[in-house]
Parts: C-alpha cells; structure tokens; sequence
C-alpha cells in the first residue's frame, strides 16, 4: 500500500479509534506520549533544514536562471518571483473568508485549543521595532529560540555572500551545507516511515478531545485548498490573455493534455514532453521554450506561497492566534521563501519543510500540521493542475509568442 494511504488510514482511524473510546487517561496518556515523541523527532530537523535550504536555494535560483537563457533567464526570474508574491497576497486575502465558511461547534475547537495551545503570542512591535527585530543580532540565538524570520533573513544575507565569494571556496561551503541538508532530510524520511504510528497516535488524541467535529476542519482546509488552486488557475488565465496576447481559448485547449497528465501523475516533471509540445502549438519557439520550461518546472511552484499560508492561517485558527496585518505582511515573503528553499525535497517532506517556518512565525501550533498533511494528497492533484498551467503561463510571458506559429501549428490539435 502507499505511503499516502497508510497516513489516510492512520488518520481515519485514529479518530474513530479516539471518538470511540472518549477521554479514557491512559488511552490518552500513551498516546500523548507516542504523538510528541514523533513530533519533536520530526521538530529537531526544522531549524537545520530550513538554514541549509535557504542557503542552498538562492545559490540554485541564480545557478538556473543566470547559466542559460541570458535574458529570457533574468525576465523569467522577475515574472516568476512577481507571480509568486501574488499567490501569496490572493491567498492572505482570501483564506480568512474560507476558513469562515464553516461552522465547527464552539465545544469541540475550545478542547482543540485546550489540546494544543499555541505559543503565547509576543505583543506586536510597532513597525520600526519590527523591521530592527527581523535583523538577527546573535544568529546563533535565533535558533535556539526557533526566531525563524530574523535566522532566514541571516540565511539568506549568507546565501548572497556565498555567491560572491571566490567559487573554490563558495563550493566548499554550499556542498556541506548540502551535505547537512541532505542529512536531515534522510532524518526525517526515517522518521516518516513510523508517521502513520505518530499520526494514528495524534488522530486519537484529537478525536477524543474534539470528537468527529475535525472531520469538518479537515474538510474545510481541503475546500480551501482546491477552491484556491481553482482561483489561481482563473487568474493565470486572465493574465495570460493581457501579458501575452493568446487567446484564452487557445490557451486552455493547448494546455488541457498537460494538465491531465498533472492531476493524473501529481508530478510537474511528467508533465514536461506535453508543455513542450504545448509551448510549439502557442508560437514560442523550441529554444525559449528548451530554456523557460525546464527552469519553470524545477524552481516555480505557483501554489507553494498560497498553501503555505493557507495551512499556516488554518492552524492559527485552531490554536486560537489571532493574526495581526502586520503579521500577515512578513509572512507573505516567508511564504515566497519558503516555496523557493524546498526545490528538490520529496513531496511529503516538502509539505512540512516550506510550512514550518511560516507557522512558527505566526506563533500557530505546530503539533497539527501532520494531521493537515495527511490529507494533503487530496489537494495535491489540484495544486499540481495549477502549478503546470503556470509553468506554460511564465513561458508564454517571457517568450515572444509568434500568431502565426500558433496558428499554422493548431491544425495537429483538431
């Protein structure tokens, strides 16, 4: 059986196994103590991983897009991160509105908070004791008190530096830094592989203390997830049709193949023969095309920002934090960040390594991201759907689109 069907199990029947036998304490008591174990075990990677990624991933940006492409590179960089920041701002004003849209009873969230009380929120700086406390002035000390912003501002501070340091050396450093980062993520597979043990044991806990009412928040992040990769892909439409001209219906029909295959495969990668051919049949020629995609495939994921802050908003509801704008606004570019660092990773680690330091910014409780996790396959296909349509989109933005192309080449399509 898969391995994201054996969360799924876990999940499902850890709380009937909870709602069942109710508030028993030594039920609740192990599996209190087999669900923490679990999470401080998968915990104790994320300050490590997200230094080492961070800094490795502004080396890998620059490394894609400043090789190949000369310009097409930089302009494909500009629009990429650009679109990015707009995943992340539609999803900082529209998941508020979703996560509404539900109705749990007031009972059951009161013992979810009660189970797992997020940290006590600091009291919110004015905005230039803000800006100052996102400067690290001991490094080290921010890590060990897990302030993520001011350690990833210091990692990526380091990871410009890296760049501009002579190579032998600049090598050196980004390959230990591979090397920790590697480390941890084999660290956290291993841990992994016990996950349905440890989500089984949380889903107990929560389904004893809240009963089936989280069936209904599991549902609503899932709502909310796809309602918003529907919403993305709406707007990568429209924006298609102003920034590069082709027509909308055009678009759509060159792009369904590639997206089929996405919501089939969940994998951008397998996508990549059906958007090349896709990229001939809009007019973009095989060198941009050669150049834009593979870049576009392997470092933009359009969804990233936007379900790292909806899981981040979602779990901030449950803890009972309430979000500042403030807090919002710095999120937004840890969300951006976020999405960028975890190129590479594995679809299950990558959901906790590019959430992670956003819900800890919020000050929400971490302990449920693996439930919401669990379910994260559903709206997986959906956000793999989204992310192809952009991949064609960027290409077609950065890329001279030529009518005449489109046109003599559309025939293959009928």
């Amino acid at each position: 059986m898969p391995a994201p069907a054996w969360l799924i199990l876990a999940l499902v029947g850890g709380f009937v196994a909870g709602t069942v036998s109710g508030e028993r304490p030594a039920a609740l008591t192990v599996a209190g103590l087999i669900g923490g174990l679990w999470l401080d075990l998968l915990r104790m990677t994320i300050v490590p991983l997200v230094f080492a990624l961070v800094v490795t991933g502004v080396a890998r940006l620059r490394s894609a897009t400043g090789q190949e492409g000369g310009d097409l590179g930089r302009r494909l960089a500009i629009v990429m991160i650009g679109l990015l920041f707009l995943s992340a701002i539609v999803t900082a004003l529209v998941a508020p509105l979703l996560i509404d849209l539900f109705t749990i009873p007031h009972d059951s969230i009161v013992a979810l908070r009660t189970m797992f009380p997020a940290a006590v929120p600091p009291v919110v700086p004015g905005p230039v004791e803000a800006v100052r406390a996102m400067i690290p002035t001991n490094p080290v000390a921010s890590a060990a008190t897990g302030a993520i912003v001011p350690l990833v501002i210091f990692a990526l501070v380091l990871g410009v530096a890296v760049g501009r340091i002579e190579e032998e050396r600049s090598a050196a450093l980004v390959q230990a830094l591979n090397g920790l980062a590697d480390a941890m993520v084999m660290v956290i597979g291993w841990v992994l592989r016990v996950g349905a043990l440890g989500i089984g044991a949380l889903a107990f806990s929560v389904g004893a203390s809240a009963g089936v009412s989280v069936l209904t928040i599991l549902a609503q992040y899932v709502v909310a997830s796809l309602a918003l990769s529907v919403l993305l892909i709406a707007i990568g439409y429209g924006w298609i049709r102003f920034a590069s001209g082709v027509p909308l219906w055009r678009f759509a029909r060159v792009a369904a193949p590639a997206q089929v295959i996405a919501a089939s495969t969940q994998s951008s990668l397998a996508t990549l023969p059906a958007m090349v051919l896709g990229a001939r049949l809009l007019g973009i020629g095989d060198r941009d095309a050669s150049v834009a995609l593979p870049i576009a495939v392997a470092v933009f994921k359009i969804t990233a920002p936007s379900n790292t802050l909806l899981v981040a908003l979602t779990l901030a509801w449950m803890g009972g934090v309430t979000v500042s704008p403030v807090q919002i606004a710095m999120a937004i570019p840890l969300a951006v960040l976020s999405s960028l660092m975890i190129l590479g990773l594995p679809g299950a680690i990558s959901v906790y390594a590019s959430a992670a330091p956003t819900v800890i910014a919020l000050g929400a409780p971490i302990e449920l991201l693996p439930i919401l996790a669990a379910v994260d396959v559903i709206p997986d296909m959906a956000r793999t759907v989204a992310n192809v349509t952009y991949d064609l989109i960027v290409t077609a933005t950065v890329a001279p689109v030529t009518p005449a192309g489109f046109e003599r080449e559309s025939d293959s399509l009928a």
